[in-house]
């Protein structure tokens, strides 16, 4: 029997707390997740609640944030109840992080715990990676694994070695593939698009490399190129890695 209310933001319109297919879970005595708005969320898990002592398994309604519950964000959210044991996995962009250094370390942290990434970790030898949840793949030849990548998949290339960074770029530029970001400054950039160009990539496939990532003005440190990088992929403007060296 179902003693849980499953709750989804099924549309939205203005500004509002959560984007539509966030969800949360509500028990008689706990929940999991959040769909935000403070007193939306509550009077959320109260009719939740409610559905529970009533027997009642559906409901939706359309709730405008200012007019019926005061709050300052002006939009309109619909929400769904229902009876359900779990919450919908969500659609997820596969992320293939190549390299278990600082900055590879850094970018699986800030990119991990979000909602929107199935992260696959790649590096040449096992004892680089951190205790983790995320999917690793130890690879003596880093290359060899991209040939395993899905075609939608998003690239970073962030290992120790100049040669491998550029023979991975060479086999993302040969496959199909969503996006892709190489560290590095300037310089290493100008000489890889140089050697790409060699190998037969014309412009425009070498282009679509973001070199360098993250957000200069963040400063070097692991952690700040990781922020740079993980905001500009989940930015709806984005939706992909972004070069900010322009």
């Amino acid at each position: 029997m179902t003693n849980c209310i499953r709750i989804t933001v099924s549309k939205t319109a203005g500004s509002v707390p959560r984007e539509a297919g966030t969800q949360m879970l509500v028990w008689a005595d706990r929940t999991e997740g959040t769909i935000g708005g403070g007193t939306l969320e509550w009077d959320a898990m109260t009719e939740a609640r409610r559905m529970l002592t009533e027997g009642r398994d559906r409901f939706s309604r359309t709730i405008p944030l200012g007019p019926a519950l005061g709050q300052c964000c002006g939009g309109s959210v619909t929400l769904t109840w229902e009876k359900a044991e779990s919450l919908t996995e969500p659609n997820k962009r596969p992320l293939w992080i190549y390299g278990a250094g600082h900055v590879g370390r850094a970018i699986v942290h800030a990119t991990a715990p979000l909602p929107d990434f199935d992260i696959t970790w790649v590096d040449t030898d096992a004892s680089r990676f951190p205790e983790t949840e995320t999917t690793t793949l130890v690879a003596k030849d880093p290359v060899t694994a991209v040939k395993h990548a899905p075609d939608n998949a998003e690239h970073l290339i962030l290992t120790y070695s100049h040669d491998i960074d550029l023979t991975l770029c060479h086999a993302i530029l040969s496959r199909r593939f969503a996006s892709a970001g190489l560290i590095g400054s300037a310089t290493k950039w100008a000489r890889f698009k140089s050697r790409l160009a060699a190998l037969g990539h014309s412009p425009a496939s070498i282009s679509r490399i973001a070199c360098p990532i993250g957000d200069p003005g963040l400063g070097k440190h692991p952690a700040a190129i990781a922020l740079g990088v993980a905001t500009a992929m989940i930015s709806p403007q984005n939706r992909a890695i972004k070069d900010h060296a322009g």
